[in-house]
């Protein structure tokens, strides 16, 4: 039995092809949620998130973009809305990782690639919803998929940890600017999840068994599980809370000064 905390919202997730977003995506459903499923690529994963809401009870409907194109994240918003007549909840998801590049190899397109999808296609996403929200009079919920790459920097990484902490402080501002309309900003930072970002981990055991030793819990998420605390985020239970950035770990973030 579902607790209904979403009933007769309507939901945007970018990158819900997958991962994160796909666990999401169904989660909110089976919580009462229709929801917009977006992707970039990977059009059968799409499909198959649809097929997961529509098998909790809810309606979904698939759009294409890529989220680093204004014209194309307004073309999306306009087809959702057209769908739905408008939006309760933007989860901003979508993303490119890190390149493995150190800075002085790292080339301008390969930076630009990080920026333009992590910051640019968040700011896009975020802006029209925003101003949706604002002419239904306010409320609303804006979630940002951040990483603890946005306070722990990888070697190789700068790419993606500037993008991670730009969206922190993109959420905080937001919600000082929101507050008034009663718009709720909030980020959820996770360590490592077994998702397509992690595909070599999850098809090497042994690979994901090293990894994991910097973990307390000496494991890695499940996308389940970050869809948890999305789910309350998204909900009236968490009306109060904006502004805030929820560390999803295992631990990792407290353990790192271990051994130093």
């Amino acid at each position: 039995m579902t607790a209904g905390r979403l009933e007769d919202k309507v939901a945007l997730i970018t990158g819900s092809d997958s991962g994160i977003g796909q666990a999401t995506a169904i989660r909110f459903a089976e919580e009462g949620a229709d929801v917009v499923v977006h992707y970039l690529h990977d059009a059968q994963g799409a499909e198959q998130t649809k097929a997961g809401v529509e098998a909790a009870g809810r309606r979904a409907v698939v759009t294409q973009a890529d989220v680093s194109e204004e014209a194309e994240v307004e073309r999306m918003f306009d087809a959702a809305v057209a769908e739905f007549g408008t939006l309760d909840i933007l989860m901003n998801n979508a993303g490119v990782d890190a390149s493995g590049t150190p800075v002085a190899e790292l080339s301008t397109e390969v930076w630009d690639r990080a920026i333009r999808t992590n910051v640019y296609g968040y700011f896009f996403c975020a802006r029209r919803f925003v101003q949706l929200r604002l002419a239904a009079g306010g409320g609303g919920k804006l979630l940002n998929v951040s990483s603890v790459h946005a306070d722990n920097p990888n070697a190789g990484g700068s790419d993606y940890d500037c993008s991670k902490g730009a969206i922190r402080m993109l959420t905080r501002t937001l919600a000082l600017e929101l507050a008034p309309h009663h718009i709720n900003v909030n980020s959820i930072a996770p360590g490592m999840v077994l998702t397509p970002f992690n595909q070599p981990a999850i098809d090497d055991p042994a690979l994901l068994e090293e990894q994991v030793q910097s973990i307390p819990w000496k494991r890695a998420a499940q996308p389940a599980e970050i869809a948890g605390l999305a789910v309350f985020l998204a909900s009236a239970d968490a009306d109060y809370v904006t502004g805030a950035s929820y560390v999803m770990d295992g631990g990792l973030m407290i353990n790192l000064g271990q051994g130093a």
